[in-house]
């Protein structure tokens, strides 16, 4: 009898010992000692200053600040500015027309100028830091003058922001000049009244366009 009551008390000893260890591993101050300390947060990389914000459409204007790459090519690859002639120089190829294209228009008459010399180049065209855009209103209007393109702009708002006409204006035949990529100036016609009665889409203006109202 005496041998059965020390088993049984035996027993439960270990079985209170066990129930007491097993707490103690599932307590938050054991999970918190047994767990993998945490990785180090690395530091946010720096971010780059002078960047563009420019979109996939951006055509690039004189005075726009380029980095040409040239895949596997220290010598090529360059930084450029876009001189007030619209072009740029690279060497090999000589002067090519950048402005009035996008980077990647500009990146692909790189690749094919290129193809000349190298096999099977690839070439990155990115905007680092872009002038503001200007159009400009001339002529027999109240504020003529030059106006930031922040934001697309038609050419019936350029005239609101020029002040509207003078008496003598003929807003029958007002011109707008726009440069193109090849350095050739197209002139578009105008009229300002068949505009504003218009129910098509309203003519948009482009970045360095010239506003011309007799």
């Amino acid at each position: 009898m005496k041998t059965i009551m020390f088993i049984s008390l035996s027993a439960l000893i270990l079985l209170s010992t066990t129930s007491a260890v097993a707490q103690q591993s599932s307590s938050p101050a054991a999970v918190r000692q047994s767990s993998t300390p945490p990785a180090p947060s690395l530091p946010a990389a720096p971010r780059t200053t002078g960047a563009a914000p420019t979109t996939a459409d951006y055509r690039m204007v004189p005075g726009d600040k380029l980095r040409i790459e040239v895949y596997k090519d220290t010598q090529l690859s360059q930084s450029l500015q876009i001189r007030p002639d619209g072009k740029i120089t690279l060497p090999l190829i000589g002067d090519v027309p950048a402005a009035g294209v996008t980077p990647r228009e500009l990146a692909g008459t790189l690749t094919e100028r290129l193809k000349e010399f190298l096999t099977a180049p690839v070439v990155t065209v990115i905007v680092a830091e872009a002038v503001p855009s200007m159009i400009y209103v001339l002529g027999e209007v109240n504020s003529p003058g030059a106006q930031p393109l922040s934001t697309p702009v038609t050419v019936l708002q350029a005239l609101s922001v020029a002040g509207g006409f003078k008496d003598f204006a003929n807003p029958k035949k007002i011109r707008i000049l726009r440069k193109k990529p090849d350095g050739s100036i197209l002139t578009i016609n105008f009229n300002y009244k068949d505009a504003i009665q218009s129910t098509s889409a309203p003519m948009m203006l482009q970045a360095g366009d010239t506003v011309i109202v007799p």
